[in-house]
């Protein structure tokens, strides 16, 4: 099966932008993402943070009439600063607005002041992820379901509105390029979305350990292996690799004003911007579109099967935005496309 590819869309911004007219901007993309043959989109999930951020649920059901046959999808939503019975039927009401085409991406969440807000221990983080999962997937079975943790109990209910799709969205997991995070999206996940950060070496490793681990579970192959990557691209490489470093430097900057929850790998593009362009170099895509086609067919032989690609950060135009997605749709998809 050819590599696929994801959008993830822009919705976080500066101070300066007006989200009324991001929302028109948004529609855009999407629509032309369809046109270029993308086959999902993604919005991301923050609160209390010093970029404007549209949340995820309402920005998706904005944005389903534009989408065609597309999939949408949270990358990533932060599970553990939510009930488990309000994300359940709010995925299912999305997934009865797009006719069962929703994905659930969850991750854990990082900012300390997110969870301090919501009265919620970053300590609590990965149980309360864990138990959210299973309720979600009993409430999404649509029979009358119990539950009892640590952190959540239910006696006998039943999902007030049913998902679309059976047994409800799809589960992906967003988890670090560690052990841990591969162990925790083989054990929950349907299928694990890898940060853009991982190199490709690293991912040869980690990927062979997420295998083992769904093996020895007894779930079976993923049905999707999913990892993000940064786009920038320009017949000129350097240009492109200097506009892509600008571009994601500036959200970069914003993003590392709230601590990481560790010092490892996982988080490294948030320190500085040496860090960046040595994590850019061997993992984003801010080059030109045949150099793309070469890093994707790696991603492509490793065993990866979506793609999903961010091309805007903080205020890059949308004009460079759709000119970065032209150049994918005329000269890097059609070497993804032989037998389709």
């Amino acid at each position: 099966m050819s590599l696929t590819f994801g959008l993830a869309l822009q919705n976080d911004f500066p101070p300066h932008v007006s989200p009324s007219a991001r929302i028109g901007e948004l529609r855009e993309q999407v629509r032309a993402a369809r046109e270029a043959g993308i086959s999902s989109v993604w919005v991301l999930n923050h609160f209390l943070g010093n970029m404007q951020t549209l949340q995820p649920l309402p920005t998706l059901a904005a944005l389903a009439e534009h989408a065609g046959d597309m999939r949408l999808g949270t990358n990533m939503f932060i599970l553990p600063l939510r009930h488990p019975v309000a994300v359940a039927e709010e995925f299912a009401t999305l997934d009865q607005i797009t006719g069962g085409r929703v994905i659930a991406g969850f991750g854990l969440g990082y900012r300390g002041n997110e969870f301090d807000s919501f009265g919620i221990s970053m300590d609590d983080r990965v149980a309360r992820y864990e138990e959210s999962v299973a309720v979600l997937r009993g409430l999404w079975a649509d029979e009358p379901f119990t539950f009892e943790g640590e952190h959540f109990t239910i006696h006998g209910q039943r999902i007030g509105i049913p998902p679309v799709q059976a047994g409800g969205p799809p589960v992906w997991v967003g988890a670090g390029v560690h052990q841990a995070g591969a162990r925790r999206a083989a054990r929950l996940g349907d299928a694990w979305i890898v940060p853009p950060h991982a190199e490709p070496e690293k991912l040869r490793t980690i990927l062979a350990y997420y295998r083992e681990q769904r093996l020895a579970l007894g779930r079976g192959e993923a049905s999707e292996i999913v990892v993000r990557r940064e786009l920038v691209l320009d017949d000129d490489a350097d240009r492109a690799r200097a506009l892509g470093l600008h571009a994601r430097g500036e959200t970069t900057r914003m993003y590392a004003q709230f601590e990481a929850p560790d010092q490892t790998d996982s988080y490294r593009h948030l320190k500085g911007a040496g860090s960046l362009a040595d994590v850019a170099d061997k993992s984003y895509l801010f080059t030109d579109p045949e150099t793309a086609v070469s890093a994707l067919k790696e991603l492509e032989e490793i065993g990866i099967s979506h793609v999903i690609l961010r091309m805007q950060w903080y205020d890059l135009p949308l004009e460079r935005m759709l000119q970065t997605l032209e150049l994918f749709r005329a000269r890097v998809l059609p070497a993804f496309q032989e037998g389709r």
